[in-house]
């Protein structure tokens, strides 16, 4: 299977880097071929200009050449994972605005869904579960993301993976980059 891993951290050789590399090497290890998209490195613009604004009088608009390019390497792919860092219980602005543009009316939602068979979220988190289960943060996360992005752009199978304690010490983040090469190996 093609899957395309979507990154989003400032610092490619970040822990967050790190877990996107254990899941890509799961992905391999199974037979499958990731593509790598950094959307920093690559300096996607995340702002919503006009041009990709979405035209709910036009299902068939015809977004930029930037929004082109990335609905292009979708489509190539049969399934796409992220890997980014929770920054204020969601996900990075980057990977929102990539979402924001890309996935637009018409081609992601409305007359046409996404056509990926699943989509596996990654998200490292410097907190425990307890803090996040105190307040339902893990659960509004996954109802914002599986729910309503992922669902709702028609992925039929999507979950949401939290990475706790990933400052806590080596050893949890040496068990947190197992768990990614395990779910690159068997989630798809």
């Amino acid at each position: 299977m093609k899957v395309l891993v979507v990154f989003d951290h400032p610092r490619r050789d970040s822990f967050c880097g790190a877990v996107a590399d254990s899941l890509m090497a799961g992905l391999r290890s199974a037979g499958h071929l990731p593509e790598f998209a950094n959307l920093r490195a690559e300096d996607f613009d995340p702002r919503l200009p006009v041009d990709d604004e979405p035209d709910w009088d036009d299902p068939d608009k015809v977004y930029s050449a930037e929004v082109l390019a990335e609905q292009a390497r979708i489509v190539r792919n049969q399934a796409i994972a992220f890997v980014f860092p929770v920054w204020w219980w969601s996900v990075p602005a980057t990977t929102k605005g990539w979402i924001d543009r890309v996935w637009n009316n018409g081609w992601a939602y409305g007359a046409r869904k996404l056509k990926l068979q699943s989509a596996l979220l990654i998200g490292t988190a410097s907190a425990g579960p307890e803090t996040y289960a105190k307040r339902g943060y893990d659960e509004a996360m996954r109802v914002q993301i599986n729910t309503g992005m992922m669902e709702y752009c028609g992925i039929p199978r999507s979950h949401l993976e939290l990475m706790y304690d990933v400052m806590e010490n080596d050893a949890t983040r040496h068990t947190l980059l197992e768990r990614a090469r395990q779910l690159g190996a068997t989630w798809f």
